[in-house]
């Protein structure tokens, strides 16, 4: 399997697993376009054990803009802490 096939599984297994959270209303992150992008990020990081810290730290510095780019707001603000243990899961399966 290719590196794009790979990320691209990846990507697909995010989008099932990880949402972020608005108002108590769930928005999955292939909804709102992330789950490629974050599994970009995340996929050199897998030749190595993945834990909570990793991840927090990942999402720390991704920006979504909100409000038409009026603000950005760190991916981790808007994960709540079940999808990121749903995250590092999914990560942990896809170790390389």
């Amino acid at each position: 399997m290719n590196t794009s096939e790979t990320i691209e599984r990846l990507a697909a297994s995010i989008a099932e697993e990880v949402y972020i959270d608005i108002a108590k209303w769930h928005l999955y992150l292939n909804d709102a376009h992330l789950h490629t992008p974050l599994a970009e990020k995340f996929y050199p990081l897998l030749v190595d054990p993945i834990d909570q810290k990793i991840v927090t730290e990942v999402l720390s510095n991704i920006k979504v803009e909100v409000g038409g780019g009026r603000r950005e707001i760190p991916l981790i603000d808007l994960i709540p802490t079940q999808a990121q243990s749903n995250l590092l899961e999914v990560l942990q399966k896809n170790r390389r």
